[in-house]
């Protein structure tokens, strides 16, 4: 029995024996009271038997027995700590109970006299979107969409008048701008420009700086949009820019050089889009309403004589002041130009896809400028140039798909714009423009003092619009007219107000349409955006209203 047993065990291949051992072991028989004959014995004697019962019960020992062995030794051992709890994943519970007790407070104040009551309850709506965009509990467009949900939940908007913005081609074209900014990069053509730019002038944060401001300008009379501007041409160029210098979003570098880079080439758009009467899509749309309120127009050499002197003062200082209170901490890079022509012999002459790249952006760019002769729109313009990238393979519609920051910039924007228009046509800004005028007309100022409390309330109350074109809209024939009434010279007064219907748009991420292109790259965070904006907006109006006052008196404005 015990051989057999012992037969079976050796038999299942268990290694631990010599097979020298093995055969002793098997031969192995018990003791009994009979005398061994000598001639049995082995020549050699066999292994100890105390090692060889020892191994054998180990080798007997049943899986089931090893594996109450191991649960011993298992319960012997001390337990594992706990799983610690996933962190919330959430809305940031804070922020969203600002958000929603703003407009909870505001929901039930009584309306005021002369306000319907739908139109106060969306601005209720409205503002709680705007603590929520400034808090950020959740991404901009998940607040916004919210937004939008809960006008239409309350019945404060149907459903096709509170997403009515998502056909808008204001959004749409900050949206394809951040696809050729894909293109831009992705064939090297962005590098390529960057390069040129730092060996021209990179040795100085500044003088990069300046660089781009002035060639913007120089576009701004020839490209009716400023969206176009900053997202079609400047925001691929100077993400290129940021990235060839070492400056990215998410590692810690953003100050580096783009956080500066980002917000100087967007307070300057604005002052380059006052300039020029066709440099933002909304001026001709103020020359005419000054046309029909005072019956004198504004002509493109009009408006560019009142506004050559302080609009190239505030090209000059914003940048520097920016450059002092917002610093890049790399300001200086004397080897940077000798490393970018190296960085440019080292990419060879330009792949297919760059000279791809290269065309369609002349194409596109050359139909906004004579797009108004071809009867060809900003977005149209955009559609088609994205087309030829698409067809030809040098962005995939993936790649667009991808681009996170395009489609919730047309989210919260697309949002804004159709709140902030409700707004007007349930008449709240009407009566919001009549207050206003009552008011300071009550006062009994000088017309000095009664026009600059009027263009610090038309100038701030751009927080509640997000398109410069919807601003003057509502209000500027109602300002036009009380600041006439008040004895300032109408055309002095239509002039300034022109002005700073662009300059305003400074004050936040969606005042105006480079506000959302370059807000979106995420260089500068949100509270400093704002704070940056409300600075700048103090020192554009010292300018225009003090520099700019003298030039209007010394050419005869007033």
């Amino acid at each position: 029995m015990a051989t057999s047993a012992l037969t079976c065990t050796f038999g299942g291949g268990v290694p631990s024996l010599s097979l020298r051992n093995r055969r002793r072991l098997l031969s192995f028989q018990p003791l009994s009271s009979r005398s061994i004959p000598s001639t049995s014995l082995p020549s050699k004697p066999l292994l100890p038997l105390a090692p060889l019962l020892r191994h054998r019960k180990s080798l007997l020992t049943t899986p089931i027995q090893a594996s109450a062995s191991a649960s011993a030794s298992a319960a012997s051992a001390p337990l594992p700590s706990a799983t610690p709890p996933q962190p919330w994943q959430g809305a940031a519970l804070k922020p969203l109970a600002a958000s929603i007790l703003t407009g909870v407070i505001v929901w039930f104040i009584p309306a005021p006299a002369g306000v319907a009551r739908n139109a106060w309850q969306l601005l209720a709506i409205f503002l709680a979107t705007i603590v929520g965009i400034i808090t950020q509990p959740l991404p901009l467009g998940a607040v916004a969409l919210m937004g939008l949900g809960a006008s239409v939940l309350t019945k404060t908007l149907t459903f096709s008048a509170a997403f009515s913005a998502f056909g808008d081609p204001i959004p749409w074209l900050i949206a394809l701008a951040f696809f050729f900014a894909r293109g831009f990069i992705k064939t090297g053509l962005g590098n390529r420009l960057a390069y040129h730019f730092v060996s021209l002038f990179g040795s100085s944060s500044l003088g990069l700086g300046y660089s781009l401001v002035f060639s913007e300008a120089l576009l701004a009379p020839a490209i009716p949009s400023v969206s176009a501007r900053a997202g079609g041409i400047f925001l691929p160029l100077v993400k290129s820019l940021c990235v060839a210098c070492g400056s990215n979003v998410g590692d810690g570098t953003e100050r580096k050089l783009g956080a500066w880079l980002m917000l100087t080439c967007f307070q300057t758009s604005v002052i380059s889009s006052s300039m020029f009467l066709t440099a933002m899509a909304a001026n001709p749309l103020a020359a005419n309403l000054t046309l029909t309120t005072i019956g004198q127009g504004i002509g493109w050499t009009d408006w560019a004589k009142a506004a050559i002197v302080p609009g190239l003062v505030s090209l000059l200082v914003v940048p520097l002041l920016l450059y002092i209170i917002y610093p890049p901490t790399v300001k200086s890079s004397p080897d940077a130009p000798k490393l970018a022509k190296e960085k440019l012999e080292k990419m060879g002459p330009m792949s297919k896809n760059e000279i791809i790249m290269a065309g369609t952006l002349l194409l596109t760019v050359g139909l906004w400028i004579f797009g108004g002769t071809l009867n060809v729109d900003a977005v149209t313009a955009a559609i088609l140039g994205l087309s030829v990238l698409l067809i030809t393979g040098v962005v995939t519609w993936k790649e667009c798909l991808g681009e996170g920051v395009a489609w919730d910039t047309l989210t919260w924007f697309a949002a804004l714009i159709a709140m902030a228009g409700y707004l007007n046509k349930y008449g709240l800004i009407s009566w919001f423009s009549e207050t206003v005028v009552k008011f300071v007309g009550g006062l009994g100022l000088s017309w000095q003092f009664s026009f600059g409390i009027l263009v610090l309330l038309y100038f701030y109350s751009h927080y509640f619009f997000a398109s410069g074109a919807a601003h003057i809209g509502a209000m500027f024939t109602a300002f036009l007219s009380v600041a006439s009434a008040l004895g300032t010279p109408p055309y002095l007064a239509a002039v300034v107000l022109s002005f700073l219907s662009n300059i305003m748009g400074g004050l936040t991420h969606y005042g105006i349409g480079s506000a959302p292109v370059f807000y979106g790259a995420n260089y500068v965070p949100l509270a400093e955006w704002w704070g940056y904006g409300f600075v700048i907006s103090v020192v554009n109006i010292i300018i225009w209203l003090g520099i700019g006052g003298f030039w209007w008196k010394f050419i005869g404005l007033w």
